[in-house]
């Protein structure tokens, strides 16, 4: 599940800076965004989404080194890391409840990038001042670039039919990144759908190891699909799954709420998650995450938490 949510991870990283329309092509030059998203990646304790970091990030979620993620335990992940990459500089919102709830979105997006409490107090002037500051094609400036992450149970042991329609209709939202699951024992990175099968990338495959070379560029090849996506009945799904969605700026995300009324929430009589306006006043008051006050890198961080990975060769790859 460590690399399914990667998967969903850098889908949404290709949104931010190439386009949701871009496509990588064989021995094509790439821009320099490309290969940062790469560098992001790659299987080092000092790159800010590795396994490595996945891997320690999760022991602070109750899982140990090598244990099962499911999909929530992997979104938790995503949003703590998320705090250390300034480059990216993601706002990453994981449904609660399975409830969203839209003035808390727009409260963590629209945060200054600050983390005292002087920051939190003065949020509501500062976007009242960026939403006047648009660019030339009519977008306001201060909006940080949305993730939003839904972990569900559309189940105990099996998916509900109640629920695949409304789970089919987030793959054709704009905004959507696919939704992580899998069955038993098999985790999956789903992206679509044809009738009653979903279409998903199965990140078991070994690969050889890459890394960066000498001029910052990565050999990518192992990085992309090397063969056609596989497909499964959609029943055959486990319950536990987490749909995500990217929205670049504030117009993407009210046009999916639009879309999540529309579709979802008025045509289901069980609805698959909840979508509300206001912060619901018996839940704990929301505080837009920020960066912990340290100043170590995500590198430094796993060194100092037991010394898990004294050198490369300690990090054992288990076998299913």
């Amino acid at each position: 599940m460590l690399r399914c949510g990667q998967m969903m991870l850098a889908q949404a990283l290709i949104c931010r800076h190439l386009g949701r329309d871009w496509q990588w092509e064989k021995h094509k030059k790439q821009p320099e965004e490309y290969h940062r998203i790469l560098r992001c990646f790659l299987d080092r304790k000092d790159c800010c989404y590795s396994i490595h970091q996945m891997a320690q990030m999760g022991v602070g979620e109750g899982k140990s080194i090598g244990e099962w993620f499911g999909p929530n335990t992997v979104a938790q992940v995503l949003k703590k890391l998320a705090l250390f990459d300034e480059w990216n500089s993601l706002a990453v919102y994981v449904s609660m409840d399975n409830t969203v709830v839209i003035e808390d979105i727009k409260k963590m997006c629209w945060s200054p990038p600050q983390s005292s409490s002087a920051a939190h107090s003065s949020a509501h002037l500062h976007r009242s001042a960026l939403g006047r500051n648009k660019n030339a094609a009519g977008f306001c400036t201060g909006w940080k670039p949305l993730l939003l992450i839904i972990p569900l149970r559309l189940g105990i042991n099996h998916i509900n039919p109640v629920y695949i329609d409304a789970f089919k209709e987030c793959f054709k939202m704009p905004q959507s990144l696919g939704a992580l699951g899998g069955k038993p024992n098999n985790a999956y990175y789903f992206i679509g759908f044809l009738g009653n099968e979903l279409i998903y990338l199965d990140p078991h495959t070994t690969q050889s190891f890459v890394d960066s070379e000498e001029n910052g560029t990565v050999d990518d090849q192992s990085f992309h699909c090397q063969q056609a996506p596989h497909r499964m009945k959609i029943m055959n799904l486990d319950p536990s799954v987490a749909l995500g969605f990217f929205c670049k700026e504030e117009c993407d995300f009210d046009n999916w709420c639009s879309l999540v009324q529309k579709e979802i929430l008025k045509q289901q009589s069980l609805r698959m998650f909840e979508l509300v306006q206001k912060h619901p006043p018996h839940w704990p008051p929301f505080i837009p995450p920020t960066k912990p006050e340290v100043t170590t890198t995500g590198a430094e961080l796993i060194e100092s938490t037991d010394k898990l990975f004294e050198v490369e060769e300690e990090f054992e790859i288990l076998s299913v």
